[in-house]
């Protein structure tokens, strides 16, 4: 008789990606609600520069970079994961490094003060909710 064993599956792993996945969502709400906050209660006119163009930054486009900044955060740290011991403190050290990298845009495209500190506010929010919550759940 030939029976056949399911593959292991690693304990936790289904755990780890859930709580990858509620981080990105909660990187995505928490963008949106300071957006929210900023953009129709508080009335700024959120506008960036894009090269020589400027441009609203809406809802969505709030969400979506939000979402695929954590997914990207999300896809590094696995692959650090795979390849070195020391991944979380890797991870860490590379999303400090983007964060920097990631406020010259605001610093130097917001169209106004109001919009600039807003967009200032919107990567930071995004990197105190990512940060944290994907580095909890890199492997010891």
């Amino acid at each position: 008789m030939d029976t056949t064993t399911a593959p292991a599956v690693t304990a936790g792993r289904p755990g780890r990606r859930r709580e990858r996945a509620l981080a990105v969502l909660a990187a995505a709400a928490a963008t949106l609600t300071v957006w929210v906050a900023a953009v129709p209660v508080a009335g700024v006119d959120l506008v960036a520069r894009n090269g020589g163009t400027e441009q609203s930054v809406t809802a969505v486009a709030v969400g979506v970079s939000t979402v695929l900044a954590g997914l990207a955060g999300w896809a590094l740290l696995a692959l650090l994961e795979r390849f070195t011991t020391r991944a979380r403190a890797v991870w860490t050290a590379a999303a400090g490094l983007v964060l920097l990298l990631s406020l010259l845009g605001p610093l130097g495209g917001g169209v106004g003060g109001a919009a600039t500190l807003t967009l200032v506010a919107l990567h930071l929010t995004a990197a105190a909710v990512l940060v944290p919550l994907l580095r909890r759940t890199a492997a010891r």
